[in-house]
């Protein structure tokens, strides 16, 4: 795989006979919605040569991935249409992926609220976990779930289904109520712990996510105390237990985001700590990158000095923001994926700039109505750096949010770069 950044007076079919690639490779890797139209400053991903191989007698896709030196994860992943990976026949005609060099095996989870069963097909090869979001409890430790989503295709691709369990409230937002009522109150924590492991059993999962937030700064402990008992419960039965942690710098760090959370205390307590690396562009704030590398290092920094680093799943968004300038304290921000993103620019005949700081890509367009307008979003060199820091930092993995949409270069990038982990 190779990243190519398209300059002027370049066309999709002059890109494919540079690299002897086809259009129609091109054209899917990059999920290019007009093919005719591309940007000055997009990333393509140049797809490596594939083999076809047909299937003889007493093969498996194990066997073959041995033979051809390839992962079976990336050989799964580069044949959607086998449902299930047990059970191939002879004369079946499989792609072989390019080989490149590998940095190891990792550990992704990805969030999601009501995806398609078409994406969830075409995403399940690339992960750990799936973490359908959420449970949401109430003031009564009473649990209802949210999400829309096919949790019994995971099964075939080895994915583990995790729990998410969030103190949303029912009209929306996080509530700190909520939170301070399971950490506090024991009626109310018997009766969440008992609605949890419950539903574990019921919907077969392999582990619960923590996800409160805005928790009340003076119940930084009681989250503690809880987190323990749920950890030691949970492991007694055999399931794993993940939390999810505002990106912080320093321990001190004040805010209702931030004080609650205690990143050494996590970090040695549970299996995994999630890392929400991202919404320092977000949609009631300033045009900015979502995710800037130099402030997800400064967060990997600090949380790799207090949580053994093999724990960390780094959060890597999934999305990214449109903003009307000039931005006005209160003004929101759309959300938009980093496929839509780059039809716009091709729309608006716009080209697209890379910061480098950030190691992130945006461009600015005026709309009918005379207004201006700033992009950011994710392509594939944006996510090659931030996949970089799994690896530099010795991470465990990363955490996708969110994958109700599919964004193929997120996987491109990411098999060219590691294998997947899988514990089913």
């Amino acid at each position: 795989m190779e990243i190519y950044v398209v300059r002027s007076g370049d066309s999709l079919y002059s890109i494919a006979r540079r690299f002897s690639a086809s259009m129609e490779a091109l054209i899917y890797a990059n999920q290019l919605q007009n093919p005719d139209v591309l940007s000055v400053g997009q990333a393509l991903i140049i797809p490596g040569n594939e083999t076809r191989h047909t299937v003889r007698r007493g093969e498996t896709l194990y066997t073959i991935a041995r033979n051809y030196g390839v992962s079976l994860q990336r050989l799964i992943a580069a044949n959607p249409e086998i449902s299930d990976p047990s059970r191939i026949y002879p004369g079946q005609v499989i792609t072989i992926p390019a080989g490149g060099e590998n940095m190891g095996e990792i550990i992704v989870n990805g969030y999601v609220t009501d995806a398609p069963d078409s994406t969830l097909t075409a995403t399940l090869p690339y992960l750990t976990f799936l973490s359908p979001f959420s449970y949401r409890a109430d003031l009564q430790g009473n649990l209802t779930p949210t999400f829309n989503v096919n949790t019994g295709l995971s099964a075939a691709r080895r994915v583990a289904n995790l729990m998410t369990v969030t103190n949303l409230r029912e009209q929306g937002g996080f509530s700190s109520e909520i939170a301070h009522a399971i950490f506090t109150d024991q009626t109310v924590q018997d009766t969440f712990l008992g609605n949890v492991e419950t539903a574990l059993a019921r919907g077969g999962y392999y582990g619960v996510n923590v996800d409160f937030e805005y928790v009340y700064p003076f119940d930084r402990q009681s989250y503690n105390q809880f987190l323990r008992r749920l950890t030691d419960r949970m492991h007694t039965l055999g399931y794993i237990v993940v939390t999810a942690l505002a990106p912080k710098v320093s321990d001190s760090q004040q805010g209702l985001l931030y004080s609650a959370h205690d990143y050494a205390f996590h970090g040695a307590t549970a299996d995994y700590v999630i890392l929400m690396t991202y919404e320092w562009g977000y949609t009631y704030g300033p045009a900015m990158a979502v995710a800037p590398l130099n402030m997800v290092r400064r967060v990997l920094n600090y949380a790799t000095d207090v949580i053994p680093a093999g724990k960390i799943l780094m959060g890597v968004p999934n999305y990214g923001y449109n903003w009307t300038l000039p931005f006005v304290q209160g003004s929101a921000a759309r959300s938009i994926s980093s496929v839509n993103a780059v039809t716009l620019a091709g729309r608006e005949g716009v080209n697209i700039q890379f910061d480098q700081t950030a190691q992130a890509p945006f461009f600015r367009y005026t709309d009918d109505n005379g207004r201006q307008h700033e992009v950011w979003f994710e392509d594939a060199r944006s996510l090659q750096a931030k996949y970089g820091l799994v690896a530099e930092y010795r991470l465990g993995g990363i955490s996708f949010w969110n994958l109700n949409t599919l964004f193929r270069t997120n996987f491109l990038v990411l098999e060219s770069m590691y294998s997947v982990e899988k514990v089913l």
